[in-house]
């Protein structure tokens, strides 16, 4: 196990150098302007001038090299929009995300898998196709479509739920008050999740029930909801750890969308923002972010698997 810890983190750091590099020269080779040097009033000596207290009139090679140096020092480097050390920046955001994050994913978990054991312990019948037919849906439903629907039915037309924000202004905190802005971005960012578990929790359930082992459960008079939690779901929810475990990456990349359509104060808001003006601080901070992210959750995925099944050994 120590072993193998080692041979991944590792391999995660080559990724992640990886990752960082190709990144910050793109954005740097990448036509135009930061925002903040594309004023109407601006004259070319004030843009000059801009580069240089920047950084942006050095070589690319040097910028990146300051730029690690800087990181291994803890510093991010301040945001050029936000006025702000970058790295306060994004933990200002951080916990808005995951409260998004926790409760889409919890949400399409609970949901998600009961209904797909019950498809494929009912397959065939017409409460498996109702279900696969709902999974589909909700895998081919665009994600912004379903947002702007979700806002003209709940808010506009009956005008039950908030179209965006994260509280009503000028209102303290309150539990029913955060509720009720969160509602649309959770359903919206779950009904993807759900889907991809509700086809492979079916998919791995079938596979599973064939097997002979749990022939020879029920032949020894176990009941079925004894042989279906004891026996089959442990070895079905191998590949359902690894859909769970990549929705946590892809979720960060993909809140830009729900985020943006709800004004919801997050990371993948924060992102979009940051890439239209063009913050390069900012930009390569949410990079870092998004890169552990991924790497972390791929490892500790991997790590799931030895709880959820002891035969598999990480070698």
């Amino acid at each position: 196990m120590i072993a193998y810890l080692q041979r991944r983190l590792l391999h995660s750091l080559v990724v992640f150098i990886i990752v960082c590099t190709l990144t910050f020269v793109l954005i740097r080779l990448a036509p135009g302007l930061p925002q903040i040097m594309t004023g109407d009033l601006l004259t070319n000596e004030d843009r000059q001038l801009f580069r240089e207290n920047l950084g942006l009139d050095r070589p690319i090679w040097e910028q990146y090299f300051v730029w690690w140096g800087n990181l291994l020092r803890g510093d991010l480097g301040p945001s050029w929009t936000e006025r702000a050390p970058v790295l306060q920046v994004i933990m200002d955001r951080l916990p808005n995300t995951l409260i998004l994050l926790v409760t889409s994913l919890t949400l399409a978990v609970v949901i998600g898998i009961p209904i797909g054991i019950l498809s494929a312990v009912k397959r065939y019948s017409l409460i498996d196709y109702f279900f696969s037919t709902f999974a589909i849906g909700g895998l081919a439903i665009p994600t912004f479509w379903m947002a702007l629907l979700m806002i003209l039915l709940f808010s506009v037309n009956l005008g039950w739920l908030p179209s965006a924000g994260m509280q009503t202004i000028n209102e303290g905190f309150s539990v029913v008050d955060r509720a009720r802005y969160l509602v649309m971005p959770t359903i919206v960012t779950a009904t993807g999740i759900l889907a991809q578990l509700v086809r492979y929790t079916r998919s791995s359930m079938l596979e599973v029930l064939t097997n002979d082992y749990i022939r020879t459960a029920r032949a020894k008079g176990l009941g079925e909801t004894t042989v279906l939690s004891r026996h089959a779901l442990k070895n079905a929810l191998i590949p359902v750890i690894t859909v769970i475990g990549l929705q946590i990456p892809r979720f960060i990349g993909g809140s830009i969308i729900v985020e943006t359509i709800f004004a919801w104060p997050g990371i993948g808001r924060l992102a979009y923002n940051s890439a239209i003006t063009r913050d390069y601080p900012l930009i390569m901070g949410l990079t870092l972010l998004v890169s552990v992210v991924v790497l972390l959750s791929n490892l500790l995925t991997d790590l799931v698997y030895t709880l959820v099944n002891p035969r598999i050994r990480l070698t």
